[in-house]
């Protein structure tokens, strides 16, 4: 197989455990850690533009030592609708240090909208402007810069399950959703099981961090499948899957460099989280507000392995 082909096949693995924190790599600074509803973040072989004409990514080119940072965005997306990001997180990669951190943005925090002018919830960033405009929100939140985007579509991850052939889990707990029966213990998921398996919340007493778990579980099956019974066929189904639903203006160059001198890094990664409070403000509308000191204390984090 070409070089260029285990290239992406390495950053289909990495990009899935890291962006959900399986396979034993994530450390987890805060067990209260914020997680919102996800889907893996894949980096892809054609990379797009971002949605506004102009803009362009803010680095040129790559040093072996630089630190890179990204805004990987889940997008619910449904038809015909701009979509929101109901999954926006930012990740550093430092290859000096040889460690990566990760924060998960909750999305109903409330915060300027860059380019709009008002205070609204930070998911609805993307639906008014697409990744740029999401880029634009979450660098004044965390006055950080943001090196790329990636993006995917929530529904793209059924063909995503269904090119290896669905996956097998073991669950935690009884539940129904959309019709469809998911009985404690072992269960086989197709495609339309595994993401409905993997977005129930309301029924989970868990919440958002249930979610988190089951959707740990399926992209870890999706993983396994990836390296222990590869093809050439699976491969060319996996990147037709990820190229339907994917979107990003990460580079080629840049992925070989994440796939080669930045993969240590991407092992070592550091969960940073926003702790906070939330409730229904006058607009009869559930915002979230991160406290100062938090808030801070996670901008100092970022902002110093970008120095």
């Amino acid at each position: 197989m070409k070089k260029w082909a285990w290239l992406i096949v390495t950053m289909v693995g990495i990009g899935l455990l890291v962006f959900f924190g399986s396979g034993g790599y994530i450390h987890r600074t805060d067990q209260q850690t914020i997680k919102q509803a996800e889907m893996p973040d894949q980096t892809h072989v054609e990379a797009t533009t971002p949605s506004q004409p102009g803009k362009t990514s803010k680095v040129k080119s790559v040093n072996p030592q630089q630190t890179l940072s990204f805004l990987l965005l889940g997008v619910d997306q449904r038809g015909n609708e701009a979509g929101r990001s109901d999954t926006m997180i930012v990740v550093t990669v430092n290859p000096t240090t040889g460690e990566s951190k990760m924060l998960s943005i909750p999305r109903d925090l409330k915060t300027e909208i860059i380019g709009v002018g008002s205070n609204d919830k930070i998911n609805h960033a993307y639906a008014f402007g697409g990744p740029e405009m999401a880029r634009e929100t979450v660098e004044h939140l965390l006055d950080l810069r943001i090196d790329y985007f990636a993006e995917i579509n929530l529904e793209g991850f059924t063909d995503l399950v269904d090119a290896v052939d669905g996956v097998t889990v073991e669950n935690d707990i009884n539940f129904s959703y959309y019709e469809m029966q998911f009985p404690k213990g072992p269960v086989s998921l197709n495609g339309k099981e595994a993401l409905a398996y993997a977005r129930m919340r309301h029924d989970d007493p868990r919440g958002d961090f249930g979610r988190q778990i089951r959707q740990r579980q399926v992209v870890q099956a999706v993983a396994d499948k990836l390296t222990a019974d590869f093809s050439l066929t699976r491969f060319n189904d996996v990147l037709t899957a990820l190229g339907k639903n994917v979107k990003t203006d990460i580079p080629f160059p840049v992925v070989r460099k994440l796939a080669t001198d930045y993969r240590d890094s991407l092992k070592q990664v550091e969960t940073l989280s926003l702790e906070g409070s939330g409730g229904i403000e006058s607009d009869q509308i559930y915002y979230w507000h991160p406290t100062a000191a938090s808030l801070k204390q996670v901008r100092a984090a970022l902002q110093k392995e970008l120095k």
